[in-house]
């Protein structure tokens, strides 16, 4: 204890010799490396980042408050409670921690706890907490049912296995879509889907997986993509350049495994 405090003092004291000679020498207003590194030894350590921390969990805990009060009730029916609390918590939790890259206010969310022929699809706006178009139909990837209706319970991140991938995505640019159906070959509006939620959905840009229009996709029921959480062609061409460079999604199913695991429902997660 007497050693630590007498080094202490040794180098304080040696500070202020080096601080005051340093005055006395012409030309010496600024600090050379020697009394710099002194300085920097003896001063007291920085408490800030963990105060920064706390603080931007604060912000993720109080935005996403209020949008769960705002947009609630304005959602028809969930699979599960924590359905829309969890994408808006990874939401605002990836927008605080990249800011530069969520450049658009949009959220487009979908629900594949709920089959098919139900519309379990919107898009909200994440500054004026509002509704901008849904629910609407949505369809999942044939690997990730057995029928063609249906409540999806298999998500793969797999190239080839033609499954829906659960978790957060950044949007990329649009682009002119081809797909078959029925084997008969269409076009549509497409939008690249860049996941970010690690191994649930890494592997989306490579697998093709977009958001695009279908003529599988109807306003009462959506038949299977490859993956794709593809929509009506109609609204497709309305919403997907809304969305395109820097709006996020976040496709959602009550599958305990992501839900413990995906790196942003846990970061986001009280």
């Amino acid at each position: 204890m007497k050693l630590t405090k007498l080094v202490s003092n040794g180098l304080i004291g040696t500070t202020a010799v080096l601080y005051v000679g340093a005055q006395l020498v012409p030309g010496s207003e600024q600090s050379g490396p020697v009394l710099k590194a002194a300085v920097a030894f003896v001063a007291p350590k920085d408490s800030t980042p963990s105060l920064a921390s706390e603080r931007s969990s604060d912000v993720v805990a109080s935005s996403t408050t209020a949008a769960l009060g705002a947009l609630t009730s304005t959602v028809h029916e969930l699979s599960h409670p924590k359905a829309l609390e969890t994408a808006f918590r990874s939401y605002f939790a990836f927008k605080n921690a990249h800011p530069n890259e969520v450049t658009k206010p949009y959220l487009y969310f979908v629900d594949y706890g709920l089959p098919s022929t139900k519309p379990r699809g919107y898009v909200f706006d994440m500054a004026s907490l509002s509704v901008v178009d849904g629910p609407f139909t949505v369809a999942h990837g044939r690997g990730s049912s057995t029928s063609q209706y249906g409540v999806p319970t298999r998500f793969s991140n797999a190239s080839g296995s033609e499954a829906s991938s659960l978790g957060l995505y950044l949007t990329g640019a649009t682009y002119a879509f081809h797909g078959k159906t029925a084997g008969h070959s269409y076009s549509s509006i497409g939008l690249r889907l860049l996941g970010q939620s690690s191994d649930y959905n890494s592997n989306a840009f490579n697998r093709g997986v977009v958001a695009h229009g279908a003529p599988y996709v109807g306003a009462d029921k959506a038949g299977r993509s490859e993956g794709c959480p593809a929509i009506e062609p109609q609204r497709a061409q309305k919403l997907l350049p809304k969305l395109a460079q820097g709006a996020m999604v976040f496709l959602f199913a009550p599958d305990p495994d992501w839900m413990s695991r995906d790196p942003w429902v846990v970061a986001s997660g009280e």
